[in-house]
């Protein structure tokens, strides 16, 4: 299935508009795989669920202009950031209604959860954009591992390392972020 795929990535490369047409439905199984794996720590009931993510991630790469796409894994790791990124304006904007700026009534107990879980994401995006400025590899990595979560090899291909290199940049970028989020292992 990856040949296929990256013979439509390429055509879209080249304009062709009918090549994204004929990707999504060989990629939506994947993006929705990839939603999940960035939804699994919500909690029941997060407003922001793993279709609608799907969505928000065709129209934001519909939207880009200029990606040479590589594979399969490049583009899915794309998509992870992208999805990254509606998960963190998500965030953003519950921590926001938390200060004020939506009022409305909720169950305190309830809604404290996540928040907590907004907060963390928040803090974590802050992380990853320090660690994008240290070692801009070992943030990558952490993308497409963590948020995409593909696994060392795919992360390899993806990344054109070795699967040596991948695991101790991994190892590395981990205990980085532990320190800056202070969270134990």
């Amino acid at each position: 299935m990856s040949r296929p795929l990256t013979d439509l990535l390429q055509r879209w490369n080249h304009g062709d508009s009918e090549a994204f047409r004929q990707l999504i439905p060989l990629v939506h199984d994947e993006l929705r795989r990839v939603a999940q794996h960035l939804m699994r720590s919500e909690q029941p009931g997060h407003t922001l669920q793993p279709t609608a993510l799907v969505n928000e991630a065709y129209l934001r790469i519909a939207g880009l202009d200029s990606v040479e796409w590589q594979s399969r894994n490049h583009f899915l790791g794309v998509a992870a950031h992208l999805m990254r990124q509606v998960t963190i304006q998500h965030a953003r904007r519950r921590c926001a209604q938390k200060r004020g700026g939506h009022l409305q009534k909720v169950d305190a107990e309830e809604e404290e959860l996540s928040w907590e879980r907004a907060n963390e994401l928040v803090a974590l995006e802050e992380a990853l954009l320090e660690l994008a400025n240290l070692d801009p590899v070992q943030s990558r990595l952490v993308e497409l591992r963590f948020f995409a979560g593909l696994t060392i090899d795919e992360t390899a291909t993806a990344l054109s390392l070795s699967r040596s290199t991948v695991k101790r940049e991994w190892r590395l970028a981990k205990a980085w972020l532990q320190t800056q989020l202070d969270v134990s292992p």
